[in-house]
């Protein structure tokens, strides 16, 4: 049975001084231990050095996300680094997940994923959401309460865009060139945890992405697909799928790099409101209260292997999470390399 391997690129460069205890968010926002260790370009560059070796070894997915404003420059330009992503690889599949798609023009939307599937040959998954920040909204001349209308107005857009003939758009005749690669159109999922979301996803005829194990909305998205005469395909993590380390010394990297999985952790917690349901929820406030609510894990090759032989079979996945919270590049090649050399040879599949 196949496993999914996926590295997830998230960028950022913690600003302030090297503080774990403050609240991230603000002009007193930590940063991590020591500083930052490279520039933020340099941060970028390694992702694309870590995708083309990823791709030379088996790993299947690469992931990549959007925020908006954040002091740390976590990547706002989801679609920008995928193109770059899958312009150094030649298998694996790159997943925006999410793109906040009621930020963008729908019309340059659609061209600009028609590019990149193209360019790819369609090794390109999006995942569109609607976000839960206000401020990036405003930041962005959004109204966040119509975001639902939004969310409506750019999925079918781009379904009619792609295509390839001449459509009605507010309140003019338009066409988008060129046509995908990927037919009827590219990979597009529904992204949410809402009812709203489930039941746009059936009525559109298109796959949700939960960011949560949510098996009672995965079973309402499917009941409404049947009321639509859609075919449902939904995508939902298991109950628990932490964000790993792979190290040789778990006791050393929690005590070296713990800080830096903390920083995110926080971030995360900062923005996200309560009814929020992600498997990136954490509470913790401690590095010792991160490490044991799971979300973050760091594991040897021989417990990664463990881990993944104990998944059931057809739901077998992996998640690494090299450049976390602005952690040293170097730290995060030595994870990297121990999936590619000591982890993938032996997973099934």
């Amino acid at each position: 049975m196949t496993v999914t391997t996926s590295v997830r690129f998230n960028l950022v460069q913690p600003p302030g001084p090297p503080e774990a205890s403050r609240t991230p968010g603000g002009p007193e926002s930590p940063g991590a231990p020591g500083g930052p260790q490279e520039s933020l370009g340099d941060r970028y560059r390694a992702a694309l050095d870590m995708a083309a070796y990823a791709d030379e070894h088996g790993v299947t997915s690469l992931v990549v996300e959007e925020h908006h404003g954040s002091p740390d420059g976590w990547l706002p330009a989801p679609l920008a680094l995928a193109g770059a992503l899958l312009g150094r690889t030649r298998r694996a599949v790159v997943t925006a997940c999410a793109i906040l798609a009621p930020l963008y023009d729908p019309l340059r939307l659609a061209e600009d994923i028609a590019v990149l599937d193209l360019a790819s040959g369609g090794r390109l998954i999006t995942v569109a959401g609607v976000g839960y920040r206000p401020e990036e909204y405003a930041a962005l001349g959004r109204d966040f309460t119509q975001r639902g209308a939004l969310q409506d107005e750019v999925l079918e857009t781009l379904l009619a865009a792609w295509t390839g003939e001449p459509f009605d758009y507010r309140g003019r005749k338009v066409r988008v060139t060129p046509r995908p690669h990927t037919r009827p159109h590219p990979m597009l999922f529904v992204g949410g945890s809402s009812r709203p979301s489930a039941r746009r996803a059936a009525r559109l005829g298109l796959p949700l992405f939960l960011p949560a194990h949510l098996p009672a909305l995965a079973r309402y998205y499917e009941e409404r697909c049947q009321e639509s005469g859609s075919d449902p395909l939904c995508l939902m993590p298991p109950e628990r799928l932490p964000a790993l380390h792979l190290t040789e010394d778990p006791e050393r990297a929690w005590t070296e790099l713990g800080a830096y999985f903390l920083y995110e952790a926080r971030q995360y917690a900062s923005w996200q409101t309560a009814d929020v349901r992600s498997l990136m929820r954490a509470e913790a406030t401690t590095v010792e209260e991160l490490r044991e609510e799971g979300v973050y894990a760091f594991l040897t090759p021989d417990e990664c292997v463990e881990m993944v032989s104990r998944q059931p079979e057809g739901a077998r996945q992996l998640l690494l999470h090299p450049l976390c919270g602005g952690m040293p590049v170097e730290e995060g090649w030595r994870s990297l390399r121990l999936l590619a050399e000591d982890v993938i040879p032996r997973l099934p599949g």
